[in-house]
């Protein structure tokens, strides 16, 4: 019988998976060194979520570009690290951050305002987590084939001819931008309005 042909899906989960597994060890450390940061921390990010909702949420001229600059930070280098044979190593130590700091900005909230912390860090990271994650995942897993053979290439155990980003890549380069920048929009419109409603449910109750 004739073996099925592996689709670029199947090719990619052994790299899916190890990336989620340094994604995993970068979401425990930031756990564990978000217990040992002062208690001035947590209170000063619940003053600036208690300022946020007295001043209605306002957004400054430089919100959309700080937010674009938040929502393609890991996807765009996850997509750009699959044109160099140091992808290989960097591509793992860039899930490990996105782990770590993710974790340790939720870690931050329930610091602050305790088991709520978990309603606002949903209410304030959700909707980016949603869009980012699977799109970061996605063009990494994709990279990391694509820059496995440019290192093979580098060492002189592969072909000559260098791997080089196809039709499909690109195509998945270009939804993920599309989605990334329909969560742009969406941190700027409907993220506001979540987190100041989860805000004055918390500081109501508290």
């Amino acid at each position: 019988m004739k073996k099925l042909a592996k689709g670029p899906l199947a090719s990619s989960l052994p790299c899916m998976l190890l990336l989620a597994l340094f994604f995993l060890c970068g979401a425990i450390l930031g756990q564990v060194l978000a217990g040992r940061v002062p208690g001035e921390t947590g209170l000063e990010l619940r003053q600036y979520l208690e300022d946020y909702v007295r001043l209605g949420g306002e957004v400054s001229p430089g919100a959309a570009v700080s937010a674009a600059a938040v929502y393609f930070r890991y996807p765009l280098l996850a997509f750009l690290l699959g044109f160099a044979s140091i992808g290989v190593v960097l591509l793992p130590v860039s899930a490990a951050a996105f782990g770590f700091f993710l974790s340790f900005a939720v870690c931050c909230f329930t610091a602050a305002f305790g088991p709520d912390g978990v309603l606002l860090a949903l209410a304030a990271l959700g909707l980016r987590c949603v869009v980012t994650m699977p799109c970061f995942f996605l063009l990494a897993s994709s990279s990391c084939g694509t820059a496995a053979g440019l290192a093979a290439v580098s060492f002189g155990s592969g072909r000559r001819t260098a791997p080089a980003c196809g039709r499909v890549d690109w195509r998945r380069f270009g939804a993920c931008s599309l989605a990334l920048a329909a969560g742009v929009c969406g941190e700027l419109t409907l993220t506001p309005a979540l987190l100041r409603l989860a805000l004055e449910r918390v500081l109501g109750s508290g």
